[in-house]
């Protein structure tokens, strides 16, 4: 690659971004602009996919609004994001999870979760 543009990128990337994975429950706080206000939109749900590297990887996030699923496709280092919440780690086999479309109801957000599991007692 152009070592301009890799002086470029590095400059954008954001290290405190990259802390979940594929199958975690997700909180992501969005800045919204509306005229002349800014606020911050909460976006949960699980992350199905994560695509791409450095500057140009995104993120794709899936929840069921209304019995509806709906996806939305983040870029992981948009300043338009504020921050990530990992609600729940979950443990997976998968690099993709896009089965989770063809669910329906409650299965669509299962995921096996990551169990804390104290030994010795």
């Amino acid at each position: 690659m152009n070592p301009i543009i890799e002086e470029i990128s590095k400059e954008l990337v954001k290290e405190d971004r990259d802390h979940f994975k594929v199958g975690d429950g997700v909180k992501v706080h969005v800045k919204v602009r509306e005229g002349e206000k800014e606020r911050i939109q909460i976006f949960a749900g699980i992350v199905i996919c994560r695509k791409g590297h450095g500057v140009e990887e995104t993120f794709t996030v899936r929840r069921i609004a209304s019995g509806v699923g709906v996806e939305r496709v983040f870029p992981v280092h948009s300043p338009l994001i504020d921050k990530v919440e990992v609600d729940r780690e979950s443990v997976t086999m998968r690099a993709r999870m896009y089965y989770l479309r063809d669910r329906v109801g409650k299965e669509a957000t299962k995921v096996k979760e990551k169990r804390l599991v104290e030994r010795g007692k």
